[in-house]
Parts: structure tokens; sequence; C-alpha cells
């Protein structure tokens, strides 16, 4: 197939970097933790680790986002990639040469995180900064339809490595993905991004990109709506899912099924957003966030294996049509030299209160019971939903003609947005 005409060196280099380190975190996710259990640790331990991962993308993620916007950000990257690489070398090192201990796993898992915290802000800048503003959905859309697909194939594949070589040989596959993504990406040609201007100081880079985000309503707000969000389907998923699938829809392979389904929701919605355009780019995108409650209502209920199935998957369609929506958005309207210190609130609303709502997650479920707390994850979304679609801001924010500028230099105000009906 051609190329297409919007799709240049760059773009295409971070897609195929994007889909190579994909197709390897994925299958690492698993490894990491048949490594943990093959050293003899318990499911506790297991969770330690993927915690000592995650603490440190939290807390570095607002550095990441304001060095991302000071050095130019291929170089942030390639450096994120070889901190990963590295960091799986050594743990691949580790579980092959023996029993390793939980605290150097904690450590590694710990480096690997940070390494991520870095690498997620620039890469948002980089990716929609290589193409368009008249093509940037497409672009975007087609970026995410091959990151989700290497996620589904690399659970896939490395599922079965764990099983067929033991996970440090995943590990091991991991760290040359990290190798191969940081290299592509070292070709990356920047020669016609302007040079970075001196900041004041780290500080007030993080303060400028926190205006940035407080002075646009729909920003904000959907910024908190997804810090909610996204912790009590992350509670539901990972703690309630696999209890309510043994009990009651046959264990862990329909379950496994089901959440396969929601990633192949994600690439077909992907791939119905490269045809697909908005006008309404944040009214269309939260509107496709309702159907995010279903999940925890059908686990509540409960339905069977292949209804659940049929949910999860047009739950993934939905939700990738939000996520392109709203990438579209922030490249509309966030200026270029701030994107990545935005980007960085936005994945620390993300991630912030995930840990506290999964470790909630048991005592609520012995205080009100796991059906009640179900229905109160559905409820949640739906109402932070609909409080989302109250927001003048989120209602009227209209994609702009290709002709105009791609970036604004000012908070969305009435000149850019639809006005109201009426």
């Amino acid at each position: 197939m051609a190329r297409p005409t919007w799709a240049g060196r760059n773009y295409t280099l971070l897609t195929a970097a994007t889909v190579i380190a994909g197709l390897g975190s994925s299958g690492a996710l698993i490894a990491s933790a048949f490594a943990v259990l093959g050293a003899g640790g318990s499911a506790t331990d297991v969770g330690l680790v993927a915690t000592a991962r995650t603490v440190p993308l939290v807390l570095f993620l607002l550095v990441g986002g304001a060095l991302a916007d000071r050095l130019p950000r291929h170089r942030v990257m390639v450096a994120a990639n070889t901190l990963s690489c590295l960091s799986q070398g050594a743990f691949a090192v580790l579980v092959l040469a023996g029993r390793p201990e939980l605290w150097q796993m904690a450590v590694l898992a710990a480096l690997g995180g940070t390494g991520q915290a870095f690498f997620a802000p620039a890469s948002e800048g980089m990716v929609l900064a290589s193409v368009s503003g008249a093509h940037s959905g497409r672009a975007f859309a087609v970026f995410r339809m091959g990151m989700n697909g290497a996620n589904i194939g690399g659970a896939a594949l490395g599922g079965a490595l764990v099983a067929a070589v033991g996970p440090g040989w995943v590990l091991a596959v991991d760290s040359l993905c990290f190798a191969l993504a940081g290299a592509l990406r070292a070709f990356l040609d920047v020669s016609g991004v302007p040079e970075r201007a001196p900041g004041a100081g780290l500080l007030h880079d993080l303060r400028d990109g926190w205006r940035e985000v407080v002075s646009r309503p729909w920003l904000w707000a959907v910024v908190v709506q997804f810090a909610v969000v996204n912790a009590v389907v992350v509670a539901a998923e990972a703690v309630y899912g696999p209890m309510v699938a043994d009990e009651h829809l046959g264990g862990a392979g329909p379950w496994g099924i089901a959440l396969a389904a929601f990633g192949a929701g994600t690439v077909c919605g992907a791939l119905l957003m490269t045809r697909l355009t908005p006008r309404r780019l944040l009214f269309v995108g939260s509107l496709c966030v309702f159907p995010l409650a279903l999940p925890s209502a059908a686990l509540a209920v409960p339905v069977s294996a292949t209804t659940l199935t049929a949910i999860m998957f047009a739950t993934g369609i939905a939700i990738e049509v939000f996520s392109v929506t709203w990438m579209t958005a922030l490249h509309q309207e966030i200026p270029e030299d701030k994107f990545s210190r935005v980007s960085s609130y936005d994945w620390l609303g993300s991630l912030a209160i995930v840990p506290l709502a999964t470790a909630l997650a048991g005592p609520v479920q012995d205080l009100i019971g796991r059906k009640a707390a179900l229905w109160g994850c559905s409820v949640l979304i739906a109402l932070l939903t609909a409080a989302v679609l109250c927001v003048p801001d989120v209602r009227r924010l209209t994609r702009r003609p290709p002709e105009e500028p791609g970036q604004a230099d000012e908070p969305a105000t009435a000149a850019t947005v639809e006005e109201p009906a009426g």
C-alpha cells in the first residue's frame, strides 16, 4: 500500500517505533509478574513490583513534561528509551541468571516507570507535531490503531512466550524492542523544529503549564473527570472483574476474552476515526465516554460471558473515539511549546488516584458489597460525564478549518468555539 501523503518521514518513524515498543512492553508486563512468582513471590509481591513502577511514573510526569518543553523532544524520548532498555535488560539478566531478589525487581521496575514518565509527555507532543493540523485527527487515529494493535498482539505473544521459554527471555526481547525503538527515534528529522528558548526555571515552567490547564474550563474539567473515571474503571477491572469471572462467568478464560474484545474494539474505533471528522470534537468525544459505565454494570448484574464480551468490544470502540477527539482538541488549542507540560498534567490526572482506588476496592466491597460497589462505579462514570457536558466550552469547541493556524495562543473563547444555538 502507498503511504498517505500526510504520513511523512517523522510520523512513519514515530509510529513504527511505537508499534515495536508496544509489542515488547505488553509482553513484558506479563513476564514481570511471572518472574516474581517464579522467584517464589506471592500475589502481594507482584503488586509491590507493579506499584514500584507506578509510583515514579506519577512522581516524575510533571518534571518530564517540563523537560520535554525545554529540550528537543526526540532527545528526551531516546534517553527514556535507553533507560527502559537498560532496566529491562538488567531485569532479564537477573531472571535468567537465577533467583532475583524482590528489591532488585522493584528497583528495576521503578527505573522503567521513570523512563515512561519522561517519555510519555514528549511522545504526545512529537506525534501530532509531525503532521499538519488538517490531518491531525486521522494521523492520531492511525497511530492509536498501530499502538493498540501492538498492545493486543504483544500481550498474546508475550503470554505464549512466557509459557514456552520463560519470563526472562520475554524481558530480554522487551529490552531489544526499546533499543530498536530508540534507534528509530534517533533518526527523526528535527531540522525544521525551532530552537527552544531558555526557560526561567523548572518551577516556573510547571506553573506556566498549570496556568494553561486551569485557564481552559474544557481542559481541566475533562482531566478531573478522568482522574476519577480511570480510577474506578481500573478498580472494577483489576479487582472486581476477576472475582466475578471466577464465580459467575467460567473463570479466567472468558474474562481474558472480554478484555481482548475491549482491545479489539479500540483498534476498530481508531479505524473508524480515520474516516470520521466530527465538528464538535469534545461534545462527540464526551458522549462516547458514557458507554464506559456499561462494563461495571454488566459485572454487577452479572450478564453472561458472551454479553460481557460484546459490551467490552462496543466500549472499546467508543472510548477510542474519545481518545482521538481529545488529542485532536489538545493539538488544536494548546501552544506547541507548552504541549508536553499540558500533556503531563493530563497524564498525572489520569494516573494519580488509580493506586488509591485499587487499594480501597477491597475495603469498599467489604463495607457495601461487590454489587453495590460496581453499580457505584457505573453511576459515578455517568454522573461525571454528564457534569462535563454541562461545561459550555465542552459542547461548543469545534474543529477549525484547515486554513486556520494549527495552534492557539490563547485559551478557547467565543472566538474559537461555536456560538450557542438560539
